[in-house]
């Protein structure tokens, strides 16, 4: 089957339902009503042979209604044709879960309302899948801070302080490159105000931070790796 037979199958099924088709770069979109979705995809796969369920994702246009839009990415089995089918959801809507359809959506769904707080109805165990139950917010919508928010910690594997709280998520500008800047990284030493990566040490050579346990040699500044070591000459 080509694209553009599988796109006469579904406008003559769904075009009368308000389904609308875009391409660009030889990449198919169907945009339909929510209330089509679970028969689209069903369609999708029963008779367009769309046996792949690739990845759900979800958009979040804030300050416009309806303000989310929920994404599917499907294929073929043999990879020769995908198609991308998008439908907008309210934030007071539930999208029908496809986890009747692919199992692999059970995953991609969850991390959907975790992330996004999209809700999925039907779902057999709509759960977070990143962050903890009982946290209050969803951090891939457009109103979260970049640097995060204030939140009290569960009672969890481990005592230690948890290895993002408190932020910033966000790496500072002007930063020699996005390891130096990367403000998760554990621990700071008095080296120039470069942090420490993963327990490696910093010595004074060039600039250049050690990794994961690897010592930053005078080797042209590339860092040494997994205690592996680089020689003048050496090729990389």
């Amino acid at each position: 089957m080509t694209a553009a037979e599988m796109i006469d199958k579904l406008g003559a099924r769904f075009g009368a339902a308000g389904a609308e088709f875009t391409e660009f770069r030889d990449e198919h979109t169907v945009r339909v009503p929510l209330a089509a979705v679970r028969e689209v995809l069903g369609f999708c796969r029963d008779e367009l042979a769309f046996a792949m369920l690739l990845d759900i994702t979800t958009v979040d246009h804030c300050g416009r209604e309806p303000r989310f839009e929920v994404v599917y990415e499907l294929a073929t089995v043999d990879d020769a044709r995908h198609l991308r089918v998008k439908a907008a959801v309210g934030e007071d809507e539930e999208v029908p879960t496809a986890t009747g359809l692919w199992q692999a959506a059970d995953w991609h769904e969850r991390e959907a309302w975790d992330m996004m707080g999209v809700r999925f109805a039907g779902h057999p165990g709509l759960k977070r899948i990143l962050m903890w139950e009982g946290y209050p917010w969803h951090p891939l919508r457009k109103d979260f801070p970049l640097a995060g928010r204030p939140t009290e910690m569960p009672e969890v594997a481990f005592t230690g302080v948890a290895p993002l709280e408190g932020g910033p998520f966000v790496s500072p500008a002007g930063a020699r490159n996005k390891v130096v800047g990367e403000p998760r990284a554990r621990g700071f030493e008095d080296t120039g105000g470069t942090p420490a990566l993963l327990e490696g040490r910093r010595e004074d050579t060039g600039g250049t931070p050690a990794l994961l346990e690897g010592r930053g040699e005078d080797t042209g500044g590339t860092p040494a790796l997994l205690d592996e070591r680089r020689t003048p000459g050496a090729g990389i």
